[in-house]
């Protein structure tokens, strides 16, 4: 027969619990997206430390480009590499967290010049570190991920 107390155990150790955001929390991971978009369109990529970890990937293969390792090469592709928007309107942000992370999810619409404007999904991983909630992995794409094809896909119905 079990021990009560092994038995509590092992039930807590089935539980998930998720990591708890306070509301301070969720206000400094709600500026995130439009810190980025700013030192972005700024052009001004040391404000990007106040964005990323210094071992952050940011994987940008789902919109056609490469994968940056390290908050240093997050900085020299976006001097040297990337196709900037004019500007970046963030929309969407909401945090998530669970047992194994804190992920923040956005939407840009980028306005990219001669009236024509673009979308992407960005799907971060955040950290608490000792200067505040940082992104360790970034994921971007110009679908969204989650999104399931639905009748009025399928029969040319949504736009």
């Amino acid at each position: 027969m079990n021990h009560p107390i092994s038995t509590l155990l092992s039930a807590l150790n089935m539980m998930i619990i998720p990591y708890p955001l306070t509301t301070a929390d969720r206000v400094e991971i709600h500026e995130l997206p439009g810190r980025y978009g700013d030192a972005i369109d700024d052009r001004d990529w040391t404000r990007l430390d106040r964005v990323f970890t210094q071992d952050a990937v940011f994987d940008l293969t789902g919109v056609g480009s490469r994968i940056c390792n390290g908050l240093d090469d997050i900085k020299a592709f976006m001097e040297l590499e990337a196709a900037h928007p004019r500007t970046h309107m963030m929309t969407n942000i909401y945090a998530e967290s669970d047992e194994h992370a804190v992920e923040l999810r956005f939407r840009i619409v980028a306005l990219i010049g001669k009236g024509l404007t673009s979308t992407g999904s960005y799907y971060d991983k955040l950290v608490k570190t000792d200067n505040g909630w940082r992104t360790y992995h970034r994921c971007v794409s110009s679908r969204r991920r989650d999104k399931r094809e639905a009748e009025v896909d399928r029969l040319g119905i949504a736009l």
